[in-house]
């Protein structure tokens, strides 16, 4: 049983992701008016991300509930009920000796309990929010790289989030980290460096003029790295919310597109200005503009619904592997299935590499399986660690 649901997982996030990167990078090129007198690029960043993240919320809502425990109630479902052991109102107030409780006349219904979990909930929520805040940021500018990179390159560089998950955990926690993982940061600039500086294909902004390529490349690199540093919050905030509160994956998935709905949602229907990334929109509001382009342009619909559907079904195989198998098995899976986004890119657009690139490449994804090897090193040790205090206990 265990094998086959590790193999279904497998199948999931291979599956949905590989299907949500041709998705993705078909929303980044220009789509053919209905009346095919002209092609324009979707400039909705926010609605994408509005529908992915709703379709997110409801699948992780319908995950939760399904696997919802007999007698729980809606907040421990929805995991706003501290799991530690609560104060009854016998400790609260005082107690007689037969263990029924004596009032003191000054409760006002409420036990220090109550008011530990109200507090928790706060800044847990909050916690929540804050994330969805990063993210609703950082996906606009991981869409308008697209036009100033090639897709490879960005799936490589997204490969790289070790490096500003170090540095905001760093810079936001003050966390320090073992040796072997500056190696590894070592390994992956150096890898993404050679990968830009042998690429000899043109991103869309530079196709009409050549003499802009190095100019337009580095503005992708500079959206690209704004997107990781924010990823890298994100990442950061998520691994304080586990350490801190006692929430699942699915819990924290729900939650985050929850408030990455309602916010994206508030945004697109405000008459915002012109800004470039986050509101590329020349006029009206961004969902008028969305569903404007969708109703002139309604060959955009099959890779929207393809990037948003695929999006929220990979992220519950995602959290399905990490419950029961561990971090270690979901980063393997995560690292070969990014090499393989890669290669399905190339084959699917026709994207040309050269030696450089593919040796780039191969240095970057050498840097992240040391960082896995390693881990397996130490699972395995703690593991036999684990069971030499079994068996020590036992003889006791």
């Amino acid at each position: 049983m265990s094998y086959l649901r590790l193999v279904v997982c497998v199948v999931g996030v291979y599956s949905m992701f590989l299907l949500w990167a041709i998705a993705q990078e078909r929303l980044s090129v220009p789509f053919q008016s209905i009346d095919g007198t002209s092609s324009d690029k979707f400039h909705s960043p926010l609605f994408l991300g509005t529908c992915q993240s709703f379709l997110s919320c409801l699948s992780a809502l319908g995950y939760i509930l399904i696997r919802r425990k007999p007698g729980q109630t809606l907040t421990q479902t929805l995991g706003l009920t501290d799991t530690s052991k609560p104060i009854t109102n016998g400790a609260a107030n005082g107690s007689t000796s037969n263990g029924s409780a004596k009032s003191n006349g000054h409760t006002n219904g409420h036990t220090p309990h109550t008011h530990n979990t109200r507090s928790r909930n706060k800044s847990l929520l909050l916690r929540y929010f804050q994330c969805a805040v990063f993210i609703t940021s950082a996906a606009p500018f991981g869409f308008a790289a697209l036009s100033y990179i090639t897709y490879p390159a960005m799936v490589l560089g997204k490969s790289c989030k070790l490096v500003p998950v170090m540095l905001m955990n760093v810079v936001l926690y003050r966390r320090k980290f073992a040796a072997h993982k500056y190696l590894v940061v070592a390994m992956v600039t150096l890898g993404i460096t050679m990968f830009m500086g042998f690429g000899k294909e043109k991103p869309s902004k530079a196709s009409k003029n050549s003499d802009l390529s190095a100019y337009t490349q580095l503005i992708g690199i500079t959206y690209l790295l704004i997107n990781l540093l924010i990823d890298g919050a994100t990442n950061s905030t998520q691994d304080e919310i586990f350490a801190r509160y006692r929430v699942t994956g699915q819990q924290m998935m729900f939650w985050i597109n929850l408030f990455s709905t309602v916010l994206t949602s508030i945004i697109s229907i405000l008459p915002l200005p012109y800004i470039p990334v986050l509101h590329p929109s020349t006029s009206g509001t961004e969902l008028q503009g969305a569903l404007e382009f969708i109703r002139t342009h309604p060959s955009v619909l099959v890779p929207l619904a393809q990037f948003a559907l695929t999006g929220a079904l990979g992220q519950l195989f995602i959290f399905e592997t990490l419950q029961h198998f561990g971090s270690l098995t979901l980063v393997t899976i995560t690292l070969t299935r990014k090499l393989f986004t890669m290669l399905l890119s190339v084959v699917v657009y026709n994207h040309k590499l050269t030696p450089g690139q593919w040796l780039g490449a191969a240095v970057v994804f050498a840097g992240i399986s040391v960082e896995a090897w390693v881990k397996r090193k130490d699972v395995h040790a703690k593991r036999v660690i684990q069971e030499k205090e079994k068996a020590r206990i036992k003889t006791l």
